[in-house]
């Protein structure tokens, strides 16, 4: 019985401390999207092949809280082409790795284009061979994803002893669509919104909106296949290159294979070892002990 108890209590105790909490970025409807009515939804069986959420409408973080907090937070921002969020792969997936290593990880969901079916994977993909169009139709759709972000990293520094985080260790990651995203917050930021650390990951280069490089410290990861299908691999590079010109600690790192959109997949390439990188990298600036 005594044993019993004792297991209880300390399964108990994990599931306190590996709670996920949905916070909501906004007191009812944000800026911008005041007139949106549709209801975020999500896809489990799509070409994809990986759950996505879709028609985000109400912006919101779920606080991923490890056991024994470092200090360290990440925003994560899923890719889905400002359509869709691949919600595991590129989200909650990442957070369970950062935890282990007593990161707090933020997967958000930010404000996306809305979609028409409840296949909204189909509906991207018909639209990806024309990114011109897709690119118009984004545009007012990222300003109000960016000021997600801004709001998310806010957030966090304003709660950051609820969560023993050091609000000076506030960093933000995203993949595709997300990585994007991660580009155009910390180029459009204030003091107040901006993270301390970011990583793009197969980031499209075209649409990140903004252009102030931050004058403090800022490192930056960046990561990408060399195979990858959309062909953002020099995108990565042109970012990389910008950072390194500031003279920002700028890290870069290209697999020969893993095509677009590997995130925590298995892909049975190189790029499968980017979160071991990425987790080297976080360990040499000082964001994991």
């Amino acid at each position: 019985m005594k044993t019993l108890l004792t297991s209880l209590s300390l399964l108990c105790i994990w599931l306190s401390a590996n709670a996920q909490k949905q916070i909501f970025l906004y007191e009812g409807k944000p800026a911008g999207s005041e007139n949106w009515t549709w209801e975020e939804a999500v896809s489990e069986k799509n070409i994809f092949n990986t759950k996505v959420v879709y028609n985000v409408s109400r912006p919101s973080i779920t606080a991923y809280v490890p056991e024994n907090p470092n200090g360290t937070a990440i925003v994560i921002a899923p890719g889905g082409a400002f359509h869709t969020l691949s919600i595991d792969s590129e989200g909650i997936d990442v957070a369970k790795w950062l935890n282990v290593r007593g990161i707090t990880a933020f997967v958000l969901k930010y404000r996306v284009a809305r979609s028409f079916t409840d296949d909204p994977a189909k509906e991207i993909i018909g639209k990806m061979s024309n990114f011109k169009a897709l690119d118009e139709e984004n545009a007012p759709i990222i300003p109000l994803a960016t000021q997600d972000g801004m709001k998310a990293i806010k957030y966090i520094r304003e709660h950051a002893s609820e969560y023993k985080i050091d609000p000076k260790k506030v960093g933000f990651m995203g993949f595709s669509a997300g990585g994007t995203l991660t580009m155009s917050v910390v180029y459009s930021a204030d003091d107040a919104s901006r993270p301390n650390f970011v990583a793009p990951i197969y980031a499209y280069e075209n649409a990140i909106i903004g252009n102030n490089m931050p004058k403090e410290k800022t490192p930056i990861f960046v990561a990408v296949a060399g195979d990858d299908q959309l062909g953002f691999m020099p995108h990565s590079i042109n970012i990389y290159k910008k950072w390194f010109d500031a003279k920002q600690p700028a890290e870069l790192h290209i697999y020969e294979k893993g095509g677009h959109g590997f995130g925590m997949r298995k892909t049975n390439t190189s790029s499968e070892g980017w979160i071991e990188n990425f987790g080297n990298w976080l360990k040499m600036q000082g964001y994991i002990k």
